[in-house]
């Protein structure tokens, strides 16, 4: 069964920084556009990051400059390396796949999901 696997969450003081990781099981991530979400308590799902078939990136503005989205298909996972971190960067944070890019934020649109991993940034 085709699905996605995050890790890399944790605890981290403000500051510092995390690489999640998202790996793919059952399917090949190399034409897949890959995008992180993430959901805070009570808040809505927003998308924050997606990498495209041909590496191309896009990003909410509230991460520019602070995360960094890569893939490397040879070992079939996607990377999202995050520096900075700021408390209202705490949220579980989900990867998904869909075949393109196109509203690469709309969550509603992507065919795989992970189960999500919890970022919490607190001194």
């Amino acid at each position: 069964q085709s699905h996605l696997v995050e890790s890399g969450g944790g605890l981290v003081q403000p500051g510092g920084s995390l690489r999640l990781s998202c790996a793919a099981s059952g399917f090949t991530l190399d034409y897949y556009a890959i995008g992180w979400f993430r959901q805070a308590p009570g808040k809505e799902r927003e998308g924050i990051s997606c990498i495209n078939s041909a590496g191309e990136t896009y990003y909410r503005d509230s991460v520019k400059g602070r995360f960094t989205i890569s893939r490397d298909n040879a070992k079939n996972t996607v990377y999202l390396q995050m520096n900075s971190l700021k408390p209202e960067d705490t949220a579980v944070y989900y990867c998904a796949a869909k075949r393109r890019v196109t509203n690469w934020w709309r969550w509603g649109l992507y065919d795989y999901w992970g189960q999500g991993t919890q970022v919490t940034v607190s001194s």
